[in-house]
């Protein structure tokens, strides 16, 4: 639904309203501890409404990108998205903990809400020529989602690109269960290991990010999508049987890197490939198969590990992002190819 709506306004509007939000709701947070008045509903309302904030936020910026930087540099655009974004993610994590140790949660939430500032100014500083869908006569909402659906079943790089994001997103995104749980019970280490290898994922992504960017010219290919998801299958697997938190870092750096390979790649097909029309709907099911699916992911992997372990978890994960993965990537290569050119026009 809400790539139907994105598309009939302005993008950078759009971006304006949800990262307003996003700031309000972060300074309500911050007087809420300053004031000592917090309570888990109003967590939880917060946490709700930022989530369906999201829904709109995600979609929209993916589809703003191509309006800002145009195809030729979307992909270069995107590998230096995921470059800052993983980079956060290495030092983030230092700094978080440091401002909460020496300033407390209160004063977090409250630098937070003030950094939306610095984005909603250079959200307005962007000067682009908008694309606004017209909106077809007699043809309600529902048909417009299944339009959406419609026209990426029948092209076959489309379809290809999101089954696979689908099953990467449910299966390999669950680090952030998995690690802790690994490194207590499996390596028998402390919260130092667990940083450590968080890190070892987090520089793998920044490498992952850097070799997009470098190589983005040449324009999205999806054989790196198939290769980085059979990848990423394999090295789950073998996280499972690692025992060594040296080996264990080396293979979370390998899925740090494949990871953004994969996701930059996967993104950057389905916003080149769609035709204007489609592409807000496009990217509105990318970002709920790619995020909406990691939490479905996450419950699985934890009943997994609840019975077998983390490094049982690591293999069955492993196993379930590779099966399916093999059974699209045979089914679609007897598929005839309908797929658009980089103009949208079929080929």
């Amino acid at each position: 639904m809400q790539g139907q709506l994105v598309d009939k306004f302005p993008k950078r509007n759009i971006l304006l309203v949800t990262q307003s939000i996003s700031m309000c709701l972060a300074l309500t947070l911050s007087v809420l501890v300053f004031t000592d008045t917090v309570k888990y509903g109003y967590v939880m309302t917060i946490a709700f409404l930022l989530g369906l904030t999201n829904t709109f936020d995600m979609p929209t910026r993916q589809s703003f990108n191509i309006e800002i930087v145009g195809k030729e540099d979307l992909m270069n655009a995107i590998a230096l998205n995921s470059t800052t974004f993983n980079l956060a993610r290495i030092i983030g994590p230092a700094i978080g903990a440091t401002m909460m140790a020496l300033l407390g949660p209160a004063w977090c939430f409250l630098l937070n809400g003030l950094s939306f500032i610095a984005v909603i100014y250079g959200l307005l500083r962007i000067q682009t020529t908008p694309y606004v869908r017209q909106k077809k006569k007699n043809v309600g909402i529902f048909k417009e989602i299944k339009e959406g659906f419609v026209y990426i079943s029948r092209d076959k790089r489309l379809s290809q690109t999101i089954l696979l994001v689908t099953v990467v997103g449910t299966m390999a995104y669950n680090f952030n269960i998995l690690i802790p749980v690994f490194t207590r019970d499996v390596l028998h280490l402390k919260e130092q290991t667990y940083g450590v290898l968080m890190s070892c994922l987090g520089v793998g992504s920044l490498i992952g990010a850097l070799t997009m960017s470098l190589r983005s010219k040449t324009g999205p290919k999806m054989a790196v999508s198939i290769t980085c998801s059979l990848l990423l299958s394999v090295v789950l697997i073998l996280n499972g049987l690692a025992t060594s938190p040296y080996v264990t870092g080396v293979l979370l750096a390998i899925n740090g890197l494949c990871n953004i390979l994969f996701a930059t790649t996967c993104n950057s097909t389905l916003q080149m490939y769609s035709k204007d029309e489609y592409r807000s709907r496009v990217m509105s099911i990318y970002s709920l198969v790619f995020a909406g699916s990691t939490p479905v992911g996450s419950l699985f992997t934890g009943s997994i590990a609840n019975h077998f372990g983390a490094n049982g978890a690591f293999i069955a994960c492993g196993l379930m992002c590779l099966i399916p993965c093999s059974v699209i990537i045979l089914l679609y290569r007897r598929k005839p190819d309908s797929s658009p050119d980089a103009a949208g026009n079929q080929t």
